[in-house]
């Protein structure tokens, strides 16, 4: 009923749309090989901290990085890397900004005239900017894209799975109760479009004392071994709460925090 035969702007499932015909074409001077998205069930989890991390760690690896701020609401991407020039582009598309390590980003807040500027757009016009982040912008042949989601599982994280080639998901949560259910809503809608679980990455799952070298679990104990087990899926990390890496999102230099949390989920995202 009321079909436009246009898959590329309906948010309906039928038939006759298949996940190929919905997929946006990567601008034609870009090059990128693989795309995670980074999302959550619930949102004040830290998806835009992992995203961060993420990247950061791949690049210290040697591989080219990325960052799409699909949080076209609540954007902070370029805050945590002290971005505040606005993008730029040319008569072929979009140039990313490019952090202190060459970590490449693109961000709404790299596009407004103040950072502090609310983002004040129905659904449909967040999800077209996202659209545009992938063909518009010009990527510079990278290796590993984050895509940073918006909470939840609205219009972007659809829009998103639906558009975008992902190679697959990594899921971010919390050590409380409601962790399980905060999973259980990211999986049930991967499992749906039909989207690759890479794991979950725990966050705030602990606070190492600096005086007796103890870890101590600030929100409550760690369930996210059984959790990965029960939806069939792995942990890539349990990252602490470091009063360290706050202040260096604060001031723009989170390349700068030194830590070693993230080392074996990039090994196991290869």
């Amino acid at each position: 009923m009321g079909c436009t035969h246009d898959c590329g702007t309906c948010s309906s499932s039928c038939g006759s749309k298949s996940a190929e015909s919905m997929k946006i074409e990567l601008n034609k001077l870009s090059k990128v090989k693989k795309v995670i998205g980074i999302v959550s069930g619930k949102g004040g989890v830290g998806k835009s901290t992992v995203t961060s991390m993420l990247a950061v760690a791949m690049k210290r690896q040697g591989y080219r990085t990325a960052i799409l701020d699909a949080d076209i609401t609540g954007p902070s991407i370029p805050k945590a890397f002290g971005l505040k020039e606005r993008a730029k582009g040319n008569e072929n598309g979009i140039l990313p900004a490019e952090t202190l390590t060459g970590i490449e980003v693109m961000s709404v807040n790299l596009l407004l005239e103040n950072e502090t500027d609310p983002v004040v757009w129905r659904g449909p016009v967040i999800s077209g900017t996202v659209k545009q982040f992938w063909s518009d912008v010009i990527w510079n042949d990278v290796d590993y894209m984050f895509v940073d989601m918006p909470p939840g599982t609205g219009d972007v994280a659809l829009t998103v799975f639906q558009s975008l080639p992902l190679d697959g998901i990594v899921i971010v949560t919390s050590p409380q109760e409601l962790v399980s259910m905060i999973v259980e809503k990211a999986v049930k809608m991967a499992d749906m479009m039909d989207i690759p679980i890479l794991g979950i990455v725990e966050n705030m799952s602990y606070f190492k004392c600096p005086e007796c070298g103890k870890n101590h679990s600030i929100y409550g104990e760690s369930h996210i071994d059984e959790v990965a087990e029960r939806f069939g899926t792995r942990v890539l990390a349990k990252m602490p709460i470091d009063p360290e890496f706050a202040r260096c999102a604060d001031t723009g230099t989170i390349e700068m925090f030194v830590s070693d949390c993230m080392d074996e989920a990039v090994e196991k995202l290869k």
